[in-house]
């Protein structure tokens, strides 16, 4: 019989947190770096690279791969033999590990979670409460999976009660494209068939802790029908020329990953949840011999890639900036941003909402005029740092202030990942303004262009609040110019032909 120890089991939990804020999985990371050499689309292999680089920044550097270090989901499956030496419960030990690895001074990761959900919405300060799933099972000893799961993925999970003559296939093809490039493709697509709606949810989210093994799957073929599904999908959505960061390009999704359970007659449940750039996962063993220790990846395992600004990109002074200057720039332009920024999230633009509502003037320094926004939640700094990894947020939520950012507050520009919705192009159009994309996934390489950085307003509400940055030649990318045109239509249009014409990849 196995004893386990509260304080070992606190402590595997938290380091595995911090261990996988910074290390990727290597078998993904080699997945995008085979991406990335196979590539043909320039702005997808540039987002590519930039991705790749950050990921060897942050082995490195021991910094978090995104500034969303994400919502923690704990998997746990307890041997019935098992014998806790604990005073606290399972759940509250887990607590404990989150807020231990969220508050590390040495690696301070970015607090998301609030409590309530709905109305006021607190940062709880410390990422707790994590999601946690737990199994008896036969045994002595404790397996246990943990991740660390992004808004921006996390927010484009899709569930669906199909008819059992469906087709299943035909279904995933057809959402994926709607979920927009939000979840910062390339990643991993998890689906789970079967059982009953939570079920088939349940399913899809533990299917990405899997190995990513869709090209040796590839090379030997197919032996069951899940293997089947995997690889029809898996070329049936790249396929789609929808591309890293939804810029266009051959590859969407680097594995499909299928788990099922048997369902009701008159049931075809499905879910599907992608897991982004910064997959982050680990999977260990308590046996009572004290907490699991987890070895870092060698560096020269990495992809040989690295990143640096093209040749081509252009020189912005952000200080002189004016709407001529944002008129010149065109969809897929690469730009190097240098002066001083503001940022600002969704708890930023509604607070500016109330007040202006109330005829009140914004706090003092909180000037939009002739200014870029950038969508952002910045980690914490540590040591001698700037700021924390900086990578952005995904626009489409602030796509309801936007008009009221450009006409009121005579805002030239915003700077955010994923596309924008039509209304919101039909603004920036209206207005001459333009919309940027930073590379979702490439957070820490992001923050390495911001020079100074203070807090302008709403201090209280943590990583929302209102910054001001000064930042030199940080790298963008024009995905909506001033006559309304977008690089996450064109780009992904133009690659589906492309690859329909050579036959797939």
């Amino acid at each position: 019989m196995s004893a386990i120890r509260q304080e070992d089991f606190i402590q595997s939990i938290q380091d595995a947190l911090q261990f996988i804020s910074c290390y990727h999985p290597l078998d993904f990371i080699q997945a995008v770096g085979g991406a990335w050499e196979k590539e043909k689309s320039p702005a997808a292999r540039d987002a590519l690279a930039q991705i790749l680089a950050n990921s060897r920044l942050c082995a490195q550097g021991h910094r978090p791969v995104c500034q969303d270090t994400g919502v923690v989901v704990v998997f746990l499956k307890i041997g019935m033999n098992v014998h806790w030496r604990c005073e606290l419960d399972v759940e509250e030990m887990v607590n404990e590990a989150v807020r231990r690895a969220y508050t590390d001074p040495d690696n301070t990761l970015r607090a998301s979670m609030v409590d309530p959900p709905y109305g006021t919405r607190r940062n709880t300060g410390d990422n707790t409460p994590a999601i946690i799933h737990t199994q008896i099972v036969s045994g002595d000893k404790v397996e246990i999976a943990v991740a660390a799961k992004g808004g921006g993925s996390e927010n484009k999970a899709r569930f669906a009660v199909l008819n059992p003559n469906d087709d299943l296939v035909d279904w995933v093809v057809n959402t994926v494209p709607i979920l927009g490039a939000g979840w910062c493709p390339p990643g991993i697509l998890g689906i789970g068939i079967g059982g009953t709606a939570e079920k088939a949810m349940l399913l899809a989210k533990e299917s990405l802790l899997s190995p990513v093994n869709i090209q040796e799957l590839a090379d030997r073929g197919a032996e069951n029908y899940l293997e089947e599904l995997r690889l029809e999908i898996y070329h049936k959505v790249n396929a789609l020329g929808i591309g890293a960061q939804g810029l266009g390009g051959l590859t969407t999704v680097v594995d499909v990953k299928i788990l099922d359970y048997p369902t009701h007659a008159a049931s075809l449940p499905v879910a599907l949840i992608p897991n982004c750039a910064a997959t982050r996962h680990i999977e260990f063993v308590l046996d009572g011999s004290g907490p699991a220790e987890f070895t870092p990846p060698h560096l020269e395992d990495w992809p040989k890639v690295t990143w640096k600004a093209s040749p081509d990109a252009i020189k912005v002074d952000l200080d002189s900036l004016d709407a001529a200057q944002v008129a010149s720039w065109k969809p897929g332009d690469r730009l190097l941003l240098s002066g001083k920024i503001l940022t600002g999230r969704d708890a930023a633009h509604r607070r500016i909402k109330e007040l202006l509502d109330a005829g009140e003037p914004l706090p003092p320094g909180v000037d939009f005029r002739n200014r870029l926004i950038y969508y952002v939640g910045p980690v914490a700094a540590v040591d001698d740092e700037v700021v924390g990894p900086a990578g952005p947020t995904t626009a489409t939520r602030m796509d309801k202030f936007t008009d009221m950012m450009l006409d009121e507050l005579g805002l030239l520009g915003m700077i955010g990942k994923a596309e924008r919705g039509p209304e919101t192009i039909a603004s920036i159009k209206k207005h001459g303004a333009s919309y940027l994309i930073a590379v979702g996934g490439a957070a820490y390489l992001v923050s390495q262009a911001i020079r100074k950085a203070r807090v302008l307003a709403f201090e209280d509400l943590g990583m929302e609040a209102i910054h001001e940055f000064e930042v030199e030649d940080m790298p963008v990318l024009v995905a909506v110019d001033s006559s309304g045109e977008s690089i996450h239509q064109s780009g992904p249009a133009e690659w589906r032909i492309r690859i329909s014409e050579i036959g797939g990849m």
